[in-house]
């Protein structure tokens, strides 16, 4: 048996056992969306539901219904504190449930996606990760797969790392390791990968999906947001050729770009000939195609999503959706009715650092109107927090055309943003325009 091997049998136990290695008062770092180890967070939290660990601060993004079945159930947060750094759905009913009784159920730190291992590693001192990974190698490491994103920066300074391996989970290639000499316990599960049904898609994004493949110029590099409208640009971009990916999200249309041959990375100035992504979720072709794929590479969060390091691909295209759209230019895209609704996510990190590329171009799309058509996402105010300030953002999309922002004075932005409005809100936008002085 190989010192490896010999370490490995020494750390293999029961969920169970692993979880009991969990004192009350940690502060623990779940793993985002796919990489939530199913059999680790059942076992934490029947401890906690039996009284025998509390005290708990667990800290996250994009949690699935592996931790709201388990570690993110109402009944529990007395005992497991949610500290979300990305809202979903699991984190708005806690929210609302915790109103009704007038309390708190959830914890919100606004952060950006590429700050999150240095928050959760420095300002927040995380004790303990939870992640799934794939089998270990010859060499004794284990794979994050899916995620890298902040997991990897926390195995490496956590006293306590935990893992669950899932022959599943693909082995990837890249910055996307742990050690077994840094692993306190292993359980093995054999346990389907969460798979991510996709967004509908509506009329407004196939519009805006082709206005905004016509921005794009062959040998581009991309980064692609989630949901139906980086889904219908995807669909967009099928005769375009040797386009590039550096991505936090790895998405099934960017898969089948790459499957297609659109996506070669052969004309990239930053490490050319591979995808770069820092997590992925999708279905099994999307992991299937991960896995020990060699032009695929995951590498940590605060790499991929560094502004620095995204500007240094020539031609780097972000896209991103968001919820408003203010004449000053800002964008809010995280806050709805008047709560924490997602969260900021790497939307700046790649307007920052699409914009700073040479020949770069950074995206913000949307549909015009929300609620059926009742509210207009152009609007003169925002309603929440700016995700990305007006000074950085530079083309902004609806299903009425394309306005690029830059070098445009206050008063030529807001006629440009009224424009892309919904015409039926058109001249009350302007009437408020006036009132603010901007027209």
């Amino acid at each position: 048996m190989t010192d490896h091997a010999a370490l490995y049998a020494e750390r293999l136990t029961t969920p169970e056992a692993a979880a009991a290695l969990i004192p009350s008062g940690a502060r623990i770092a779940m793993a985002l969306g796919v990489g939530q180890p199913p059999a680790l967070l059942k076992a934490l939290a029947d401890r906690a539901e039996a009284g025998r660990v509390g005290d708990i601060d667990l800290y996250y993004l994009l949690s699935t219904a592996i931790a709201g079945e388990t570690v993110l159930r109402y009944e529990l947060t007395d005992r497991i504190r949610p500290h979300s750094l990305f809202h979903g759905a699991i984190e708005r009913r806690l929210e609302a449930r915790g109103a009704q009784d007038g309390r708190r159920a959830v914890w919100f730190v606004p952060t950006g996606f590429q700050q999150a291992p240095s928050v959760l590693t420095r300002s927040v001192g995380v004790d303990t990760l939870l992640a799934t990974v794939s089998p270990m190698d010859a060499d004794g490491n284990f794979s994050f797969g899916t995620n890298t994103d902040y997991a990897l920066a926390v195995s490496r300074t956590a006293r306590r790392v935990i893992l669950e391996v899932n022959p599943n989970m693909p082995r990837v290639f890249g910055d996307c390791t742990v050690h077994v000499s840094r692993v306190a316990a292993v359980v093995e599960n054999a346990a389907p990968l969460l798979e991510a049904a996709r967004a509908p898609q509506q009329s407004q994004d196939l519009v805006i999906g082709g206005i905004i493949a016509d921005l794009i110029e062959d040998g581009s590099t991309l980064q692609m947001g989630i949901g139906g409208l980086p889904d219908a640009v995807c669909a967009a971009l099928h005769d375009h050729r040797d386009l590039g990916a550096h991505t936090e999200m790895l998405t099934p249309g960017l898969v089948e770009l790459m499957q297609a041959g659109v996506v070669t990375n052969a004309r990239k100035t930053l490490h050319p000939g591979k995808s770069v992504f820092t997590f992925s979720m999708g279905d099994r072709s999307t992991y299937d195609f991960l896995h020990e794929n060699p032009v695929m590479e995951a590498r940590p969060v605060d790499y991929v999503n560094d502004p620095a390091v995204i500007a240094r691909n020539a031609r780097m295209v972000s896209v991103n959706a968001t919820l408003q759209v203010d004449l000053f230019g800002a964008c809010c895209s995280e806050y709805l009715n008047g709560r924490q609704y997602t969260a900021a996510g790497g939307q700046l990190d790649f307007v920052r650092g699409a914009s700073a590329s040479e020949g770069g171009k950074s995206i913000i799309a949307c549909h015009s109107t929300a609620a059926r058509g009742s509210a207009s996402r152009i609007v003169a105010r925002l309603d929440g927090p700016a995700t990305t300030p007006r000074n950085d953002v530079h083309y902004v999309v609806t299903e009425h055309g394309a306005v690029d922002l830059r070098g445009l004075t206050d008063d030529r932005r807001a006629r440009a943003l009224i424009g892309l409005a919904t015409p039926e809100f058109r001249e009350g936008l302007e009437r408020e325009a006036r009132a603010m002085g901007l027209i």
